[in-house]
């Protein structure tokens, strides 16, 4: 056996179609990207016949990486493999993905199919997936809580049909890491053909054990593991792929274990992942939590002003957090901004730079010192605009609130659109409700319901930089817009444009297709 393990992420199709976790495409192509740049082994780009949105994004992405394996979920059927095929066919290194559910709650209630039924269909399937490409990976859906001998018939089926790898899910986080262990070592030894494919594991986290149960998989002989970025996904989510990492890394003697993962794009991947689904990271979120390497009790403090190894067992700058954060202002040049920038690991064109350091002096104005993290919001902000810009649509002018404790609040805003302006005013419980209001008279969206408004702050100080996520609900959808500025009803108001901005579009392009 070798010792190198498999990184296959799937943050855009298990982590995305978690809840309040949805992507536009250019969001989608901007985690790819990161994700490249992370050096995972194989995307799992979507659920290609899902939806024409995530037929799109797959075949999208499987065209624009060139360094990973861009892989399709797939059901076992004719019709999802064919549209797997057509969606990663021009991939570098196309991978069609099929899972079929082995356990009897599964079987019986859900695909209502006998065993034998379902062993037909493994191997029909996989050998129907196997005509397209040689990279073919099964899934035995809620495999550990399967009959462990059928088990050993379903991935014997798969193999002999062309898999050439064989995932072990624990679909609801049930299984624990000796067990898993065990399965994986039970399958390798029981199957005849085992040697012939690679095994993978696919942790859920609804125990808290996604990790564990991973790195006890590899030990029982998996090389792959199936992770997502900052540990998104159904119910409680996955193994967290920087969990995993990490762990590997920071104990060779216990997993002596190799992946090509670029270890200092961890905390730019998972900043990407959580701005653009308008969360943060939790203090205390292992590896990339703010807390994660902070110290404020006096015995720690003391520990690590002699020596950090006390109590920090792999370093911030192993994961890509720079604690030499240089504090630019007003007087700071466009040679030191991006000397900044590409410290930080951005490789920006000139044209980019240009605009990250107009928007860096705009921001001088309001604030005195900017620091690395109002560097990276720049940035990240800048990379995940909607895929509508604002040439189509709206863009806010200018705007006057009025509000107190004793009276109702009331906005009076002004947008611009092809060179015409717009003008309202509306009352609302709220500067911000007031603001929405106008901006719904002036719009006249589509219907649909309001979802999340989230803020937070980028760094420390009364003058930091709001970080606004406002969510829209329609059709099934989720439309979500940001906003950035030092003043929170600004970013508010830019939040709310940016959303409806996405939704109308996204409405119109339809209708414009049909016509």
């Amino acid at each position: 056996m070798d010792n190198r393990i498999r990184i296959f992420d799937t943050t855009l199709r298990d982590g995305e179609q978690s809840p309040g976790c949805s992507m536009n495409l250019k969001e989608k192509i901007q985690v790819a990207k990161c994700l490249e740049s992370l050096k995972v082994d194989i995307i799992e780009a979507g659920f290609a016949i899902s939806s024409p949105g995530d037929f799109e994004s797959v075949q999208t992405i499987a065209s624009v990486v060139k360094d990973c394996s861009v892989a399709s979920l797939a059901r076992a059927s004719v019709k999802d493999i064919d549209t797997a095929w057509e969606a990663v066919k021009h991939a570098a290194d196309p991978r069609i993905h099929l899972f079929l559910a082995t356990s009897p709650l599964h079987m019986q209630y859900k695909l209502k199919k006998t065993p034998d039924e379902i062993l037909e269909m493994t191997a029909a399937m996989t050998a129907h997936a196997a005509k397209y490409t040689s990279n073919v990976e099964f899934s035995a859906e809620d495999a550990t809580r399967s009959d462990w001998d059928f088990l050993v018939r379903i991935v014997d089926a798969a193999i002999r049909a062309g898999a050439t790898t064989v995932n072990i899910p624990d679909t609801v986080g049930y299984t624990t890491p000796s067990e898993m262990q065990a399965l994986i070592e039970y399958l390798r030894k029981q199957v005849p053909d085992s040697d012939k494919a690679i095994f993978s594991v696919h942790c859920h986290n609804d125990l808290g054990l996604a990790t564990a149960n991973s790195l006890a998989g590899v030990a029982g002989g998996a090389r792959q593991i199936e992770c997502t970025i900052n540990g998104l996904g159904e119910r409680s989510g996955n193994s967290a792929l920087e969990e995993v990492i990490m762990a590997i890394k920071t104990r060779p003697g216990i997993w002596p274990y190799e992946t090509r993962i670029d270890t200092t794009q961890i905390a730019r991947a998972s900043r990407t992942v959580y701005t653009i689904i308008g969360q943060a990271a939790p203090l205390n979120k292992p590896i990339v939590g703010r807390n994660a390497f902070a110290h404020e009790s006096g015995i720690h403090q003391h520990g690590v002003l002699a020596n950090k190894q006390t109590y920090e067992i792999l370093t911030p700058e192993s994961v890509g957090i720079h604690t030499n954060n240089l504090v630019l202002g007003k007087h700071s040049g466009k040679h030191a901004v991006t000397d900044r920038l590409e410290t930080l690991g951005y490789r920006l064109t000139p044209e980019e730079v240009q605009s990250i350091f107009e928007e860096f002096k705009a921001l001088c104005d309001k604030k005195k010192d900017v620091t690395d993290a109002d560097l990276e919001a720049l940035v990240e902000h800048r990379s995940i605009k909607p895929v509508f810009s604002s040439v189509e649509g709206y863009e806010l002018d200018w705007f006057s609130v009025h509000t107190s404790n004793f009276t109702t609040a009331t906005c009076t805003i002004c947008l611009k659109k092809d060179g015409e302006k717009f003008m309202d005013v509306c009352l609302g419980d709220g500067p911000i409700d007031a603001a929405y209001g106008a901006i719904d008279k002036i719009v006249q969206p589509p219907e649909h319901t309001f979802g999340i408004w989230n803020i937070h702050s980028i760094s420390e100080g009364k003058d930091t930089l709001g970080d606004v996520t406002v969510r829209l609900y329609a059709g099934g959808r989720t439309y979500t817009g940001k906003g950035l500025s030092t003043d929170v009803i600004e970013a508010s108001i830019n939040a709310y444009i940016d959303a409806i901005n996405n939704f109308c579009a996204a409405v119109r392009i339809p209708e414009e297709a049909s016509a």
